[in-house]
């Protein structure tokens, strides 16, 4: 037992976030409020809370009011795409996602987990790829580390902590193969 609780104040006693990062923590902390009760159809105005905080925020990105969102700067979204209400975005790593891709209500991203091989449980910090076309459906989880390929589908309620291969649906828990999806080639017009 002692060692154990050694091991836990040495994870507490580690700085896990430069001075920079802790800084840009606390501002958005500060700043969050204007972003979460903003009228959802705000959308210009919540791209640009999250730009100002160092995201990469493509043309027509749909982000609901509800979605926490954990660290702005480490956050990706490419052209179209959307995340759903009540999402939870816990982007300790790099986020990345691609065009088009839906993130349903209820999801969470979790870029974060600790070593569970060391007693002080240090904190790891994995990036997520979602990628084009794919579909994180309502309630899912995606685990650190983990890529969501191109047009590939996550079930509801699943749990992804394997990759999904690009054109697939998964789902369950842990998620498996569900069945192809047809590959899109449709890219209609989407200009602004």
């Amino acid at each position: 037992m002692k060692q154990s609780v050694n091991g836990i104040d040495a994870n507490r006693k580690t700085r896990h976030w430069s001075r920079r990062e802790q800084i840009g923590r606390v501002l958005w902390s500060i700043a969050s409020p204007l972003f979460r009760f903003s009228p959802k159809p705000c959308w210009a105005w919540r791209r640009s809370m999250l730009r100002i905080f160092g995201a990469k925020i493509g043309k027509n990105v749909r982000i609901h009011p509800s979605a926490k969102i954990f660290l702005p700067r480490n956050l990706s979204i490419d052209d179209w795409s959307s995340i759903g209400f009540d999402c939870l975005i816990y982007n300790l790593g790099r986020l990345e996602i691609g065009k088009r891709t839906t993130i349903s209500q209820r999801s969470h991203l979790c870029g974060g987990t600790h070593d569970y091989r060391q007693t002080s449980l240090p904190l790891i910090k994995s990036a997520i790829v979602i990628g084009d076309d794919a579909w994180v459906c309502a309630d899912a989880f995606i685990g650190p580390g983990i890529t969501v390929g191109n047009g590939g589908i996550v079930a509801a309620r699943a749990v992804a902590v394997s990759p999904v291969v690009p054109w697939t649906i998964v789902g369950g828990n842990p998620a498996r193969w569900i069945k192809q999806r047809p590959v899109l080639n449709d890219e209609s017009d989407l200009s602004d």
